[in-house]
């Protein structure tokens, strides 16, 4: 009878045991995915705050442009409407989008500089131009950055047992990746 006895409490603390290490478990697998996802916000973030700080540069840029090349209002019109865009993204998949428009209009702009010696020669476009190249290696590393942190909490999330946890906590994949715009896919082509 005592033998029985024992034998059944036995069972029951290593029932016991094993609910504590799977609740263990559990939190703190939903612990890293709460710690992941921030980290993945936190440099969506620094992303956005590069992104507008090239919005920014671009009226300025526009306007010097502007006064040399008064007759190339569709280039202005472009950069315009994927500066417009890019504000009013509300979601990382808006702004990425947006952001692929922003660096086409903004190509075709500084091509401009090429048929207009003087503007090349202007300060203040020499001046925006270093700032919007400065802007855009902060683009380059924070779209890195931002990517590879995303990279992290999707396979975390998709590892098993992490994979039951996120499903039961409600943790889904985000694939909002930064990618390569398909016109900077396409080789330039030179002629002399």
């Amino acid at each position: 009878m005592r033998r029985g006895l024992w034998i059944g409490i036995a069972v029951v603390v290593v029932i016991f045991l094993a609910i504590l290490l799977v609740f263990g478990s559990y939190v703190s697998a939903k612990n890293q995915m709460v710690a992941k996802q921030e980290a993945v916000h936190a440099q969506w973030s620094q992303v956005d705050v590069v992104l507008q700080r090239r919005a920014d540069l671009i009226p300025n840029l526009v306007e010097t442009v502007k006064g040399y090349a008064k007759h190339e209002e569709t280039v202005f019109a472009d950069v315009a409407n994927a500066r417009s865009a890019l504000l009013n993204a509300r979601d990382p998949q808006g702004k990425i989008a947006a952001n692929g428009q922003l660096d086409s209009a903004i190509g075709r702009l500084l091509v401009l500089s090429e048929n207009y010696p003087n503007l090349k020669a202007d300060q203040n476009f020499l001046q925006l131009q270093d700032q919007l190249e400065g802007s855009e290696n902060r683009i380059a590393v924070e779209r890195r950055r931002y990517n590879q942190t995303l990279q992290d909490y999707n396979t975390f999330i998709r590892q098993f047992p992490n994979s039951i946890w996120a499903g039961m906590a409600g943790f889904q994949p985000d694939n909002a990746y930064f990618q390569a715009s398909e016109a900077s896919r396409q080789a330039p082509s030179v002629k002399f």
